[in-house]
């Protein structure tokens, strides 16, 4: 029986646990990866920190993460189109292939969805298995941490080109990294001004780094006075919520401009509750994003990294995976961005 060292959530408490376990079993239609990098996202957070939605959740034990990038150790007896050797790393939602919206080539809709390292064994570990529908062939010219990322990067991807930033005056609410990726997408998809607030200082010195017009604490100066500062006169064109605060998505709501455009990441509590009058009478349109668009994001992001976007400012840390609690540690700090912590090398 081959063995292997993972980070597993092994009891309902909080912590996890760096443990011997089995080398997963690779199916006919799976992908066996040997892991090179992971990274530490905020969910794998939830987990550690074992809080209310991680305990109505998540499986124990199970090992856990969902983002990484790897090199194909073997393939099941009916995959044709993966080898072993090449660097790939997996989109994280696991769809059922069937249902309406899969059939129509909308998988990320898909209401059976199944998580890597939420509902079934993640990548935080020396090997994972994954169907070779989620196996996504890496470009071994971008670095193994940025590849690491690609799941949050997708999400910054997906939230930032949901609508047309052009030339467009955009406002990032929430400087995570998945706020901070956003900042250079759109920077590099063409906008104008690119203002993203949020209370972390650490995170806004971050934010000029990936080329914000202005990144503000809102406790010291208000997004009236910045559109003042910026010369705007009718309001932000798109806006993109990423912080899940009810505050944060007020704010931006009133200085959308009519018809203005917010897509919206984070997720806010059952509670928020927002005016509404802001949202009928200045027709603005707001789209829940959820993960990934199967597999145009994929394609986006690639084409994106290959053509000069740069995240690497948003990748602050990294670890051996045996010190994975400072990673948590500074995670939960705050004063990190992307935390990635090494497996292996090719």
């Amino acid at each position: 029986m081959q063995m292997m060292k993972a980070l597993v959530k092994k009891e309902r408490a909080p912590g996890l646990w760096l443990d011997q376990v089995k080398v997963p079993t690779v199916g006919e239609f799976d992908v066996l990866i040997r892991v090179l990098r992971s990274s530490i996202c905020g969910t794998d957070l939830h987990i550690y920190d074992w809080d209310p939605w991680a305990q109505k959740t998540i499986p124990t034990p199970m090992v856990i993460g969902h983002e990484f990038v790897g090199v194909i150790e073997t393939v099941g007896s009916h995959v044709h189109d993966f080898y072993p050797g090449m660097i790939v790393t997996g989109e994280g939602h696991v769809v059922c292939g069937r249902c309406r919206n899969c059939l129509a080539g909308r998988r990320h809709l898909c209401n059976h969805t199944s998580g890597i390292g939420v509902n079934r064994p993640g990548a935080f570990a020396e090997f994972v298995v994954i169907p070779e529908t989620n196996v996504w062939i890496a470009d071994p010219n971008i670095p193994l941490e940025v590849l690491s990322c690609f799941d949050p990067l997708g999400n910054a991807v997906h939230t930032a080109l949901s609508f047309d930033v052009l030339g467009e005056d955009v406002l990032i609410t929430g400087a995570g990294p998945i706020g901070l990726m956003a900042i250079a997408i759109a920077r590099h998809a063409g906008a104008r001004h690119v203002v993203i607030t949020d209370l972390n200082p650490y995170r806004l010195e971050l934010a000029k780094q990936l080329g914000a017009t202005l990144a503000c604490d809102v406790r010291s100066v208000s997004l009236q006075q910045v559109m003042k500062d910026l010369g705007m006169k009718e309001g932000f064109d798109v806006g993109l919520e990423m912080s899940g605060s009810g505050q944060a998505l007020n704010d931006m709501l009133s200085v959308m401009c009519h018809g203005g455009k917010i897509a919206l990441l984070g997720i806010q509590a059952k509670q928020t509750a927002i005016d509404w009058d802001l949202v009928v009478f200045n027709g603005l349109t707001i789209k829940g994003i959820y993960g990934r668009e199967m597999y145009e994001t994929w394609y986006k992001m690639t084409a994106l990294i290959q053509g000069g976007l740069n995240i690497k400012p948003v990748i602050t840390h990294e670890f051996p995976f045996a010190e994975f609690e400072k990673g948590f540690a500074l995670m939960k700090s705050g004063n990190s961005g992307k935390i990635v912590l090494h497996w292996a090398d090719l």
